[in-house]
C-alpha cells in the first residue's frame, strides 16, 4: 500500500520564510481542484472494471494552506479519492491555519474521515507572528485545538519554529511551555532557516521589513551555539513531558500503554514506502523511479485539462537508492536497517561510519545504524559522509 499526498498551494498571503510552492491566485481554486481530481483519475483508475484499485493507507493534504479550500471542494476531492483508490487510510491529515478552524469546518473534516490536523502555530509570540506574516494570533491556536477536540478530532499536531532574529533562550522556552499546555499528540519543531530568494532573506540582508524602505531595529541572526542550546532545551522538555523523539524534528506523545502518535504518512518517506503525489509540485515514488509535477499552477491546470500530466521522471539506480536511505532513515530514531541494503553498500557504510561510532555519534542496535543524541547535532555532516559520491 502507498500513501497519497495532495498538494493544495493556495495561500491568502505568503509567509516570509516559506520556500514551498504556493500561490495567492485564489481565482484558480476551483479549476485546480477539478484538475487534481482529473489527475487522480488519469493515474489511478484501473484499466478495466474488474481490475483492483490501488490501496492507500495514509492521506495527506499539504500546502500551501489546504484549509483555504471550501467545504464543497474538500468533499469533491474525497469523492474522487474514494472513486479512484481503495481507501484503507488509517491516518488522514490536513494542514490548517489556526484562524481557519471553525466549528462548521471542523465538523466537515470529521464527516469526511479526516482524523488528524497539522497546524502551523510557529510561535506563541504575537510580535514574532506578525514578523513572519502569519495570519493568526497566539490565542487562536488554543481556540482551534478546543474546536477540533469538540468535533471529535483527537490527533492534532502543531509546528513550532525557533532561531528567530533576536530570540532568546527564554523566549523559546516560553513557546515550548505554551505548546505543552495544549497537550497535543504531536509536535514538529524546526529552526528558522533563511532560504535564498525568500522575503526573509531580503529582510535580513537589507534590514528593512516588507513594504518599507525604513530600516528596522537591528535584526541579530541566531548563532549556531544558541541554536544548539534551543534544540537541547526542546529535547529535554519534550522528553520530560512524555513525547518520543522519533525523527530529528518530530515528537510524538506516548501513552502509559505504550501507544504512540507518530505521523504515519511522513514516516513512509523515511521508511522507503511508495507514495503518490498529486497536484502542482507534488512528488511521487514507486520504489524504482521518482517523479514530480511542474511547480506552476497555470501550466499544471492547462496540461491536465488537455489530458497530460506535466511531470519529470528520474530512474533510481542502486547507489541512488542507498543514498536516499542514508538521508531519510538516519533522520529517525529507528535508524537504517542494515539488512535492507546490499552487502556492497553495507561494507561501504560501516567503513565510513566506524569513526562516528567510535566518537559516540552513531550506534548499532539490532542491526540498525542510528544517530546518538550527540550525533543529532552534526547529523547533516554525518549523513553526507556516508553517502556515495
Amino acid at each position: 500500500m502507498a500513501g497519497l499526498y495532495i498538494h493544495i498551494p493556495f495561500c491568502v498571503s505568503r509567509c516570509i520564510y516559506c520556500n514551498f510552492y504556493s500561490t495567492t491566485h485564489a481565482e484558480l481554486q476551483q479549476r485546480y481542484v477539478d484538475s487534481v481530481c482529473r489527475e487522480m483519475e488519469m493515474r489511478g483508475l484501473p484499466p478495466a472494471p474488474s481490475s483492483k484499485k490501488e490501496a492507500i493507507n495514509t492521506i495527506y493534504l499539504g500546502g500551501g494552506t489546504p484549509s483555504q479550500l471550501t467545504q464543497p471542494q474538500l468533499r469533491q476531492i474525497f469523492l474522487y479519492i474514494n472513486k479512484v483508490y481503495k481507501n484503507q487510510a488509517e491516518e488522514v491529515t490536513i494542514e490548517m491555519n489556526p484562524d481557519d478552524v471553525t466549528v462548521e469546518y471542523a465538523a466537515e473534516l470529521r464527516q469526511l474521515g479526516i482524523n488528524r490536523v497539522s497546524m502551523g502555530a510557529q510561535t506563541f509570540n504575537d510580535e514574532r507572528l506578525r514578523f513572519l506574516h502569519r495570519r493568526h494570533t497566539a490565542s487562536q491556536v488554543e481556540q482551534a485545538v478546543k474546536i477540533l477536540r469538540d468535533a471529535g478530532i483527537h490527533n492534532i499536531s502543531i509546528d513550532l519554529m525557533y532561531g528567530f532574529p533576536n530570540e532568546t533562550l527564554e523566549d523559546w522556552e516560553h513557546d515550548i511551555d505554551a505548546a505543552l499546555t495544549l497537550n497535543v499528540e504531536h509536535i514538529s519543531a524546526y529552526c528558522l532557516s533563511i532560504e535564498e530568494g525568500t522575503p526573509l532573506a531580503r529582510i535580513m540582508e537589507t534590514g528593512c521589513l516588507i513594504g518599507s524602505s525604513q530600516k528596522t531595529s537591528p535584526l541579530i541572526p541566531c548563532d549556531e551555539e544558541l541554536e544548539r542550546q534551543m534544540y537541547e532545551l526542546l529535547l529535554d522538555k519534550l522528553e520530560a513531558a512524555g513525547y518520543e523523539h522519533y525523527e530529528i524534528s518530530n515528537f510524538a506523545k506516548v501513552s502509559p500503554m505504550g501507544e504512540g502518535w507518530r505521523g504515519l504518512h511522513n514516516s513512509s518517506y523515511w521508511k522507503d514506502i511508495p507514495y503518490i503525489g498529486v497536484g502542482a509540485a507534488a512528488h511521487s515514488y514507486d520504489g524504482k523511479k521518482r517523479s514530480w509535477n511542474v511547480s506552476d499552477i497555470k501550466q499544471y491546470i492547462d496540461s491536465i485539462e488537455h489530458g497530460e500530466r506535466p511531470c519529470e521522471y528520474e530512474e533510481i539506480d542502486n547507489d541512488t537508492h542507498y543514498n536516499d536511505c542514508i538521508t531519510t532513515a538516519l533522520r529517525t530514531s529507528d535508524g537504517l536497517d542494515l539488512t535492507t541494503i546490499s552487502e556492497r553498500h553495507k561494507h561501504y557504510c560501516m567503513k565510513e561510519a566506524q569513526k562516528y561510532i567510535d566518537d559516540g555519534l552513531l550506534h548499532i542496535i539490532d542491526n540498525h545504524l542510528a544517530l546518538t543524541r550527540k550525533g543529532l547535532f552534526v547529523s547533516d555532516y554525518i549523513m553526507s559522509s556516508l553517502i556515495l559520491v
